[in-house]
């Protein structure tokens, strides 16, 4: 349980980041102190407010970032940073337990330097949480004048640079006014409806397989047996049985509460893209699928438990809410891993969609309650509980795993990790499928299982639908000559890495088309062919991206267009590599609300995500944008389209307008 609920107080940590005003649980002041006629101290003392703490340099970097202190000029430093303050080693509750090193109160960072310029340049980079909470992590720019012997913190509305120098100007964009009004697909229109229906859908599923676990399916026939024996009222057991469900459906729904209190769009894609919880993610789904395979059990504290129970024997609709809960609690070890494979699934989609997910987890699993308790005969249809139900748990200890992969290929992805590409993700998820397809043939056996005596017919099913699923893999590796690259798998697309990324046929554009990883190359071909732009918003750890690739980019019509009217520009807003040092700065960004943030340019990713919200205001991916060459948007911009025949007429409709433009 620890392992899941360090999942949670992250990812709520990380939305409540933008939402915390960093100035008024930490002050840092700045100093100067000469030592001898040669050398210098320079001083950064923060003070911080009750229960609120920073990390030391030497924390562990797998919890909260330790602060850190960088000399941008060359200055020549002596010794090491000298940290001085009452250091606490705790356990970090927020960061899955890691122990960390960390400060109250007061602590005060000294470094020595040789003083060899009138202004020394320094940033303090810190991370400051509570129990609770962490704030968003801050970085400080200070410059030491050592011949007036005072130090000033650079405000970053001072440093903003010429926006144009760092993001690509677009003079004749009028996003308001495109030359044909055709595009601003369906998608966008209904985006969030969909998006809310398919995640509760997603939730009910996985709900529905909670209930066929062995923690949940022998608890049916003896709770709806309880409130079918209560006679005090005419119907007062099917009415207390359908309020069970119905709190069940509220205990689980109640959990995305957290996920209301700040979901700024940038931080959510920064925190879908973000290697640490990708990796996380897939150490805790191999976590979920040991205990799948019953090596261990995933157990809330038993005092919880007892807790609840006792509390259940109380009249009335409070002990009902406690049986509820108390059913959610001892069911953890099998609902837990499933529970968060769902959470995973939508924790990039917004509050809304995850409540939907919750809503639809609870929902399934509270229902058999109320249907079994208004129709009692149905129990006697109930299969028997038996071996079968460890089965489902080891099967789904191999999808688990499989996912895992799925989570691990994401954060490789985005830091160019090249350790899980194309092939060594299919292999591993050939593997599993091998594994499982071993597993129902009885050839394989772990610790909780029953001996196979006899291939039943439903196991039969299984084996061939699993063993069918891995040659599909398989055919994974036939080479396409029109891509040059592997043939890629439509059912797998978003889940596995691009076939680009491959170590035996690398490409670096999708589908086989040329295209151009910055802006002014790709429009400075476009000026020269005189060809329309498809200006394409992606990113490496965009499951959509690749899907709109892979399945409607491929298709041969499409892919026609592209590839001959169009200069195609990928733009990556997740890339992390450091951009040069000369293409760096820090812009300003007046957002919808009226208010304006100043953003620090860095990395690749941080340029065309900029770029997007600045000249096209949009932070979604994908989004296409249709231009002419010298940049005037040729119809309204769609998002994710998966309707190929919609796709197809969009294109056709800005090439349209383009050609007019030019008779």
């Amino acid at each position: 349980m620890r392992y899941i609920l360090s999942l949670v107080f992250v990812v709520t940590t990380l939305f409540a980041f933008s939402q915390i005003d960093a100035e008024n649980n930490v002050k840092w002041e700045f100093s100067i102190q000469k030592t001898s006629s040669e050398n210098v101290d320079l001083i950064f003392e923060a003070t911080l407010n009750s229960r609120w703490r920073i990390y030391s340099q030497k924390s562990d970097p797998h919890g909260p970032d330790p602060t850190y202190i960088e000399f941008t000029d060359g200055t020549e430093l002596i010794g090491e940073i000298v940290e001085t303050g009452e250091l606490i080693r705790k356990i970090e509750p927020l960061f899955d337990n890691v122990e960390c090193l960390s400060y109250y109160n007061n602590v005060v960072f000294k470094q020595t330097i040789h003083p060899d310029k009138r202004y020394v340049n320094a940033i303090v980079g810190y991370i400051a949480c509570n129990d609770t909470m962490c704030k968003a992590p801050e970085e400080l720019e200070i410059v030491f004048d050592l011949e007036k012997n005072i130090a000033e913190l650079k405000d970053l509305q001072n440093l903003v640079s010429a926006t144009n120098d760092i993001v690509p100007e677009l003079t004749n964009l009028n996003l308001d006014n495109p030359i044909s009004d055709c595009g601003n697909s369906s998608f966008e229109k209904n985006k969030n409806n969909k998006s809310i229906w398919l995640l509760f859908f997603l939730g009910f599923l996985g709900g529905l397989v909670a209930i066929f676990t062995p923690c949940v399916f022998p608890m049916i026939p003896l709770t709806v047996s309880f409130f079918t024996k209560d006679n005090t009222t005419k119907g007062g057991g099917v009415f207390n049985a359908v309020l069970y469900g119905i709190f069940i459906l509220f205990i689980y729904a109640s959990l995305s509460i957290p996920f209301h209190f700040g979901s700024d769009p940038a931080m959510l894609n920064k925190l879908s893209t973000s290697w640490v919880l990708n990796v996380l993610f897939f150490l805790i789904f191999m976590f979920f699928a040991f205990s799948f395979f019953g090596y261990y059990d995933l157990k809330l504290p038993s005092k919880w438990a007892n807790k609840s129970d006792t509390a259940s024997s109380k009249t009335g609709i409070i002990g009902i809410f406690f049986m509820a809960l108390t059913l959610a609690i001892v069911s953890f070890s099998c609902t837990g891993p499933i529970l968060g494979s769902v959470l995973a699934g939508v924790l990039t989609d917004g509050p809304w969609p995850i409540t939907a997910a919750m809503i639809g987890f609870g929902f399934s699993l509270g229902i058999p309650f109320a249907i079994f308790a208004m129709f009692p005969n149905l129990l006697s249809k109930l299969p028997q509980s038996g071996g079968w139900l460890n089965s489902i748990k080891v099967i789904l200890g191999f999808i688990e795993i499989a996912l895992a992969f799925k989570f691990l290929s994401k954060a490789d992805l985005v830091e160019h990790w090249g350790i899980l590409k194309i092939e060594a993700f299919l292999i591993s998820w050939i593997l599993v499928g091998l594994g499982l397809t071993l597993y129902i043939l009885g050839k394989i056996k772990f610790p909780h299982d029953s001996p196979v005596k006899r291939i039943s017919l439903s196991r039969g099913v299984l084996a061939v639908i699993f063993f069918s699923f891995t040659i599909y893999l398989i055919s994974g590796f036939k080479f396409n000559e029109k891509t040059n690259s592997f043939t890629s798998l439509n059912i797998l697309s978003g889940i596995a890495p691009p076939v680009g990324y491959s170590w035996l046929y690398p490409t670096e554009c999708p589908s086989g088309l040329n295209c151009y990883h910055t802006f002014n190359a790709g429009q400075e071909i476009a000026q020269r062919e005189n060809k329309p732009i498809l200006l394409d918003f992606t990113g490496h750890g965009c499951e959509n991206c690749r899907r709109m690739e892979e399945r409607v980019w491929s298709d041969s019509k499409i892919h026609e267009i592209i590839d001959k009217n169009y200069i195609l520009i990928s733009l990556y807003v997740d890339d992390r590599m450091l951009l040069p040092e000369e293409e760096q700065g820090v812009v300003e960004i007046n957002y919808s609300d009226g208010s304006v943030k100043h953003k620090r340019i860095k990395t690749i990713g941080d340029k065309w995500a900029v770029f997007e919200m600045l000249r096209f205001k949009q932070q979604g991916q994908p989004y296409y944008f249709l231009l002419t060459p010298d940049g005037k948007l040729l119809n309204n911009p769609v998002a994710y389209t998966p309707d190929k025949d919609e796709y197809k007429n969009w294109l056709q409709c800005g090439l349209d307008a383009f050609n007019g433009l030019n008779n």
